[in-house]
């Protein structure tokens, strides 16, 4: 049997992804023996043009990790889809947009000031922004264009499959491996290493009738171990996310924070769990609800943390969004 031809590839994201793949340890001699890598940039020296060089389905699949941030991304997102036979979404960034997707909220220019001018650790006097275009002695000198909205992969070119987590546990990464390797996977586009199931139908921790009167955030409180963290009044997004992680920041006494992506038939995973804190919180009264729901910290990037560029909201309109 001829070994497979595959490609890995780090957009927008924190490198984690292939942390993940790392952290395979042993079996990535296994994967080695199933599979030729022909494109992995951060392992390996590999070129822009020797993916160019390819003919068009080239490589049997190509794990694509990072959100669409500039014209970098975009460009590289249309290559790989071009000499890829199948495309696989790898990680929250890529699937949903991630934490670099929690950039929507502003416009391009905020990002650009906050970064550049407003950080404490980034010495710049003259308030310098870094432009596409700029001539020099040496010449033109041209870099990415960045882009007004962050866009996860699916939302620039088709994607067959989707392995969600931030990063990807890595027994999900193993099975989707396994996967590829016998053919077994599910008809296109899917979700694959995750559950059907939302992460609450398999968290072990004791549930009861939730009424909540105050928020709570983990750095104030020292959770019980063994209680429901919502019912503690602590943010966890359980009841809007897929399981299939095994409930690792659980285990560590620590909330969900969502980045396995909505569970099926969920098109807004932050609108879901809007929907499942105002469920439980114990009061009628307008002004104590008020003050109960003030308690959330940052709610637009708690419930949105992982999946804004593919939410109903996207994040602020603008008026030339690339």
């Amino acid at each position: 049997m001829p070994k497979l031809k595959i490609g890995l590839y780090w957009a927008a994201a924190c490198g984690g992804c292939d942390v993940s793949v790392l952290d395979l340890h042993e079996k990535i001699l296994k994967v080695a023996e199933a599979a030729d890598i022909l494109f992995w940039p951060i392992a390996l020296d590999f070129k822009e043009k020797d993916v160019e060089a390819m003919p068009d389905g080239h490589m049997d699949v190509c794990f694509f990790n990072g959100a669409v941030r500039n014209s970098e991304n975009e460009h590289m997102a249309k290559l790989l889809r071009k000499k890829s036979k199948v495309l696989v979404a790898f990680g929250s960034c890529s699937y949903l947009g991630g934490v670099p997707g929690l950039a929507n909220f502003y416009q391009r220019e905020d990002v650009l000031r906050t970064v550049y001018c407003g950080s404490p650790s980034t010495p710049n006097e003259k308030k310098t922004i870094p432009q596409e275009k700029t001539t020099e002695k040496v010449g033109e000198l041209k870099i990415p264009a960045f882009y007004a909205q962050v866009k996860t992969l699916a939302q620039v070119v088709p994607v067959e499959y989707f392995l969600p987590g931030c990063p990807p546990a890595v027994e999900q990464v193993w099975a989707a491996v396994e996967a590829i390797v016998t053919g077994k996977l599910p008809k296109p586009p899917a979700v694959v290493g995750a559950s059907d199931k939302a992460l609450c139908d398999e968290c072990p921790r004791k549930k009861g009738e939730k009424k909540i009167k105050q928020f709570r955030s983990v750095a104030d409180t020292i959770p019980d171990p063994e209680i429901c963290l919502l019912e503690q009044g602590i943010i966890c997004c359980g009841p809007a996310t897929r399981a299939g992680c095994g409930y690792r920041c659980i285990k560590a006494n620590m909330p969900c924070r969502g980045c396995y992506g909505p569970t099926p038939g969920v098109i807004d995973q932050g609108a879901k769990m809007l929907s499942a804190v105002a469920s439980v919180i114990d009061s009628s009264d307008p002004d104590e609800v008020e003050k109960i729901v003030a308690g959330i910290p940052d709610p637009a990037g708690t419930f949105y943390r992982f999946s804004l560029p593919d939410s109903l909201l996207r994040g602020v309109r603008v008026e030339e969004a690339k």
